[in-house]
C-alpha cells in the first residue's frame, strides 16, 4: 500500500487549563518535548507520507528548533498556523495537506503515549471498510455514567452504547473537507473532527485504542504519562528491538 497518509500533529493550544503561560507542547517529558512523542509515532509509520504540525505563528521557530529538527524525522513535515479554535487549526492543517493523499489523521499533540501500531490499526480499518468515511480511536466505556441536571442525576444510560473518542482521527481527506465546508458555512462548531463528519451523513469507526493513550491536560498528568513511556524506553532496551525505534510496515 501507498504512504497515503497525511498526519495533521494539532499543537495549537495555550496551555490555559495546564497553568503554563508557554504552553504544555514544549514541557520535557521522558527527555523529549511532549509534542515529539506524537510526531515521532507518525514519523514511524509507512503509510504516513506527510506531517503537518499546526501551532501558533509566533511559537514555530521555537518548536522547530527544540521539538523538531534535533530529532530527524524521515517523512517530510511542514507547519501550518493554527487558528483561534481548535476547529480553525484542524481546517489549517488540513488545508496545508497536499494533493494526491487519501487519508487525514488528526491527532493532538497532548497525547505523547500513542503508538504506531495503533495508528496504522486505524488506518487498516479504514481502508478495509470502503462505506466508511472515518476511523476514530477509542476506548468502549468501562465507568458507569450518568445524565446529570444541575448535580442532581437524572438517569444511568446503558454503559455498553458509549465509548471515550481519541486521536488520532483518520478520515478520508475529502470526506473531512465536506464535514468542515459544512460546519463553517451553518456556524457550527463541534467538540472533535469525528463530531462534523457524523453531522452531515458521514459513517464513522470506532477502533480499539490502548486504554493508556492519555491526553496531557493538567500537569498532573505527566507523572503516568512520564512513567509510561520510561517504561517502554527499558523494556526497549531490554529487549535490544526498539517497538519505539525504525519505521512499521504498510498495511
Amino acid at each position: 500500500m501507498p504512504a497515503d497518509v497525511c498526519a495533521v500533529i494539532v499543537a495549537g493550544g495555550c496551555g490555559q487549563r495546564f497553568g503554563n503561560p508557554g504552553g504544555k507542547q514544549l514541557v520535557n517529558v521522558a527527555g523529549r518535548p511532549l509534542m515529539t512523542w506524537s510526531i515521532m509515532a507518525f514519523d514511524r509509520s509507512a503509510n504516513v507520507g506527510r506531517i503537518v504540525v499546526v501551532c501558533p505563528p509566533e511559537r514555530a521557530g521555537e518548536m522547530r528548533r527544540l521539538a523538531i529538527d534535533p530529532f530527524g524525522f524521515a517523512t517530510p513535515l511542514t507547519i501550518a498556523e493554527a487558528g483561534e479554535t481548535r476547529q480553525d487549526s484542524t481546517r489549517a492543517g488540513l488545508d496545508a495537506v497536499p494533493a494526491g493523499y487519501a487519508y487525514v489523521a488528526v491527532h493532538d499533540a497532548a497525547r505523547p503515549l500513542i503508538t504506531t501500531e495503533a495508528i496504522d490499526r486505524a488506518i487498516c480499518a479504514l481502508r478495509c471498510t470502503p462505506a466508511a468515511d472515518g476511523a476514530v480511536c477509542g476506548q468502549p466505556a468501562i465507568d458507569t455514567l450518568k445524565i446529570v441536571r444541575g448535580n442532581a442525576i437524572q438517569s444511568t444510560p446503558p454503559r455498553s452504547m458509549y465509548w471515550a473518542a481519541q486521536t488520532p482521527q483518520i478520515f478520508k481527506v475529502e470526506a473531512l473537507r465536506r464535514a468542515h465546508d459544512a460546519a463553517d458555512a451553518d456556524g457550527f462548531v463541534g467538540t472533535d473532527d469525528s463530531s462534523l463528519v457524523e453531522r452531515v451523513g458521514g459513517h464513522v469507526l470506532c477502533v480499539d485504542s490502548p486504554r493508556d493513550n492519555l491526553k496531557v491536560t493538567l500537569p498532573e498528568d505527566l507523572r503516568p504519562v512520564t512513567a509510561i513511556l520510561l517504561g517502554r524506553m527499558s523494556d526497549a532496551d531490554s529487549a535490544q528491538d526498539s517497538g519505539i525505534l525504525g519505521r512499521a510496515p504498510l498495511v
